[in-house]
């Protein structure tokens, strides 16, 4: 079993060995929709940050990998970009611009750094109306703290909870004494339903919207894919990205190598899925991908000792 010797970083989480039958079997039963393994791509499209073996796998959606990529050249580990998922818009997303324009809400919940990114554009869209936000995560933070700096009489990121998971925020989301207080969620049609629940139970009006969603890209290249499969550790920021990478290894390979999660919600999804060396940061402050880079470079680091 491995063990990550640092106290700011969790030991992964185990899986009692299962047999490479059961495990195969729930990679099986991922969704397969509209993916296809080994179509062709352009490779110039896919980034490899150097001519050698890649030791760590990224995974994010296209173009939004170069930070992570850069920071971990800077301490020398060489990394390959392959995109598992792509971000597609729903058609709430029209319907959160209008109201943002005709209702005003006590709290605006903002879960994900794609999240952030949806709602900015729609309140801009809306006019800036004036509006208080809890956020989840230093990742989601640092989105909102962007546009607080040239909003700051409109946008007020006002809360976020002692612990950057949805079902804290429920908890300790302030209220306005016993008076009605009213949420927007703007979320991911694949977020759980933690937060509205959570916040239902303590009195809250919550309305949710599905801004957006998440499915597997349409190609992966062949050769990509295998020099993926060989690398020592691959990075994933969902459980979505996740459930696409089991997807694609083969039902034939033995692959036990390392899968370093954001934070505790992929590495659960990553047991559930059957892997046997997961890693995952648990201090909230290394929840944004900004500081993830950190994590995978000690990780990687540990590995080699």
């Amino acid at each position: 079993m491995s063990k990550l010797s640092l106290s700011s970083f969790s030991p992964p989480l185990t899986t009692s060995s299962p047999s490479s039958s059961s495990t195969t079997q729930r990679r099986r039963s991922c969704s397969r929709r509209s993916f296809r393994v080994g179509a062709c791509v352009s490779l110039s499209s896919v980034t490899i940050s150097c001519s050698k073996e890649p030791k760590v796998v990224v995974t994010r959606e296209r173009g939004k990998n170069g930070k992570l990529i850069n920071a971990l050249a800077r301490h020398g580990i060489d990394s390959l970009e392959l995109p598992l998922i792509q971000h597609m818009h729903l058609p709430d997303l029209d319907r959160l611009t209008s109201v943002l324009s005709e209702a005003t809400f006590d709290w605006i919940i903002i879960t994900s750094p794609e999240a952030g990114k949806v709602f900015l554009d729609a309140w801009k869209a809306a006019g800036t109306p004036s509006v208080r936000v809890g956020v989840v995560g230093s990742g989601t933070a640092s989105i909102i703290e962007e546009a607080v700096q040239s909003s700051k009489q409109y946008l007020d990121m006002a809360f976020a909870p002692s612990k950057a998971t949805g079902k804290v925020l429920a908890l300790e989301l302030p209220k306005n004494g016993n008076d009605k207080c009213t949420v927007l969620y703007p979320a991911s049609a694949k977020a759980s339903t933690d937060i509205e629940e959570g916040l239902s139970e303590r009195g809250f009006e919550v309305t949710r919207l599905n801004t957006y969603t998440t499915e597997p890209v349409d190609h992966v290249d062949q050769y990509l894919l295998e020099l993926a499969l060989s690398a020592p550790v691959v990075a994933v920021a969902s459980p979505s990205a996740l459930r696409v990478w089991a997807n694609l290894i083969p039902a034939s390979r033995q692959w036990d190598n390392a899968v370093a999660c954001i934070g505790e919600t992929t590495a659960s999804a990553a047991k559930r899925l059957g892997f046997r060396s997961i890693y995952y940061p648990t201090s909230p402050g290394l929840e944004g991908w900004c500081g993830f880079w950190y994590f995978l470079t000690l990780m990687y680091l540990h590995m080699l000792g």
